[in-house]
C-alpha cells in the first residue's frame, strides 16, 4: 500500500477466508487472499484481480494430526511435493 501511496484508515487482521470475503462484500475494505479462495468469491458481489506487482509466492505447510500416523504412501507424496517445489524454485 505504501508503494501505491495509499494509507489505510483502519487496519484489522481476519484469518477466516469466508469472513474476509464477506467484509469486502459489505464494503468494509479489501482482502488479499490465496488463489484457492477464488472459488469462494464466485457467488459473492466482489471483484477479483491477480497480484502481479509484486509477485506473491505461497508457502507450503504440512499439517497432520499429532496423534495419528500418516497412511502408507503419505511420506513418499510429501517428499515428491518438496522435490517438485524445489525444482520450480519455491523454498520449502
Amino acid at each position: 500500500m505504501a508503494n501505491a501511496g495509499a494509507t489505510p484508515r483502519e487496519t484489522s487482521s481476519i484469518n477466516l477466508l469466508d469472513t474476509q470475503i464477506a467484509m469486502v462484500e459489505a464494503d468494509e475494505g479489501i482482502a488479499v487472499i490465496p488463489s484457492f479462495g477464488l472459488m469462494a468469491c464466485r457467488s459473492r458481489k466482489v471483484a477479483m484481480s491477480r497480484l502481479i506487482n509484486p509477485v506473491v509466492e505461497i508457502e507450503f505447510h504440512q499439517i497432520s494430526n499429532r496423534g495419528k500416523k500418516l497412511p502408507p504412501g503419505a511420506d513418499d507424496f510429501i517428499e515428491f511435493l518438496k522435490s517438485f517445489f524445489h525444482e520450480i524454485g519455491w523454498t520449502v
